[in-house]
């Protein structure tokens, strides 16, 4: 009888974690708008090469002269080592020029489509919607 109540407990505990991690993880929809990209000129300050999605922390001059924080996620690794990203792609006190997806609720906050570099080196993630046609220069933006 003890036996069986250990099994059981370790499973429910197994059950309650996983669950936990299914939860955890979300869905591109219901946090960004898919069919509209927006264009931000910053300076790195973090870059988190981790699962489940990579992190990219940023400042940005505002036209009043303060500057904003803005946050923008990624793909996991796996992905963005496939499209030539790691570990030490970006660093802290470069300057970059990131496209995305942005967040739903208005936030300084974006899915990547692609980050620029000043050297003119493009570093790819999330490729767009299909139907979301590029500008005459190519970019993705409004």
């Amino acid at each position: 009888m003890m036996k069986l109540k250990a099994v059981m407990t370790l499973g429910l505990a197994l059950m309650a974690a996983y669950t936990t991690q299914a939860v955890a993880h979300h869905s591109f929809a219901v946090h960004f708008v898919a069919d509209k990209l927006v264009k931000v000129e910053g300076e790195v300050t973090d870059f988190k090469f981790r699962n489940p999605h990579g992190v990219l922390t940023f400042q940005v001059k505002q036209p009043d002269g303060s500057m904003a924080e803005w946050r923008a996620e990624t793909n996991s690794p796996n992905v963005l080592r496939r499209r030539g990203w790691s570990p030490n792609s970006l660093k802290a006190g470069e300057s970059v020029t990131v496209e995305g997806y942005p967040a739903r609720d208005g936030t300084n906050y974006m899915r990547i489509f692609q980050v620029v570099k000043t050297d003119g080196t493009t570093l790819t993630a999330q490729r767009p919607e299909v139907g979301l046609a590029p500008a005459e220069d190519g970019s993705y933006s409004d």
